[in-house]
């Protein structure tokens, strides 16, 4: 079935394959038909000296109303590369023009083996749609995990659990950031506390004893404990039954919480992690660090608290 898009899209569409703002690519009349069978239109007309916009909007129109695919057609045309030869900066200019105004109609443009795909999201502005707040991922999954296969596959699913962000699919992006937090932690457990006597055998753990682990020897911060209780809430909604019986399913405010979870863990791991094994307060031992009095070490600053204020630390990719 052909994509519908709304007549204000199609109004716009054409004021960018004509193109009369600058840096945006302007093109003459007779190259706005030859844009059109470069986009793989069958009978474009000639150019009839109609005014240039009018013209464009006109067969946009003409074409959706028909049943085809050809709006469609240009707008993928208009994200191609292909169409700005020694053009890269107008390439920019339009793919983020493009992308303003699709995601207002609950598109955006994607990307499959090189080549531009349009791709359903969430309505709304571009900004809100695609800002994904969060405490800053100041570290490479590899100061977390030393194993490099793990490490390549917890990249793969924090990228992948963005992607499902992107494009709406909340359910998927939070059990895939469930499924990391708990692989990275079981990592940290399996590798740094050689000799360190656990409450279950390591393969019968699930993420909160790796969470309560962790924090008892002093590898994640109090708030990175606290807040996660909230990611192994979504996590479990994997199991269709769990989301039926909660009455909720994940929406982008849901990420928008949960995400800045698993940065702070991270940062925390990557910060702990060259630290000698600490030696857990007893009153952790005894309660699970579930309470602790004021003058408990773990009010006192951490490499982990250090880190996250450390000037000049940059953003990595994918968080």
């Amino acid at each position: 079935m052909s994509e519908v898009f709304d007549d204000s899209t199609l109004t716009e569409i054409a004021h960018l394959i004509c193109g009369d703002e600058p840096p945006l690519l302007y093109r003459k009349g007779y190259e706005i038909a030859a844009f059109f069978q470069r986009a793989g239109w069958d009978d474009v007309p000639e150019y009839d000296g109609t005014p240039r916009h009018k013209w464009a909007r006109e067969l946009l129109r003409e074409r959706q109303e028909d049943g085809t695919d050809d709006a469609e057609r240009a707008i993928l045309r208009l994200a191609n590369r292909l169409e700005y030869y020694n053009q890269q900066k107008e390439y920019h200019v339009a793919l983020k023009r493009l992308n303003e105004i699709l995601v207002l109609d609950g598109r955006r443009i994607g990307e499959d083996g090189g080549q531009p795909t349009l791709v359903r999201c969430e309505a709304g502005f571009e900004d809100e749609v695609r800002q994904l707040p969060r405490v800053e991922l100041k570290v490479s999954v590899t100061e977390v995990v030393s194993d490099p296969v793990l490490a390549a596959t917890v990249q793969l699913r924090l990228d992948e659990a963005r992607t499902c962000y992107e494009h709406g699919a909340y359910t998927s992006a939070v059990i895939m950031l469930g499924s990391l937090l708990e692989g990275v932690l079981a990592h940290a457990a399996q590798v740094r506390a050689a000799g360190e006597r656990m409450r279950k055998p390591l393969g019968k753990m699930g993420l909160n004893d790796f969470v309560d682990f962790a924090y008892e020897n002093k590898w994640i911060e109090h708030d990175a404990k606290l807040a996660s209780e909230l990611v192994r809430h979504y996590r479990n909604l994997v199991h269709p039954l769990a989301e039926k019986r909660t009455g909720h399913s994940p929406n982008r405010d849901t990420l928008d919480m949960c995400w800045p979870v698993v940065n702070a863990t991270l940062n925390d791991l990557a910060a702990t992690a060259a630290a000698p094994p600490a030696t857990p307060h007893p009153q952790a031992r005894a309660n699970g660090g579930r309470s602790r009095n004021s003058n408990s070490p773990a009010q006192r600053p951490t490499p982990a608290s250090v880190a996250r204020h450390r000037p000049g630390q940059g953003t990595v990719s994918g968080a």
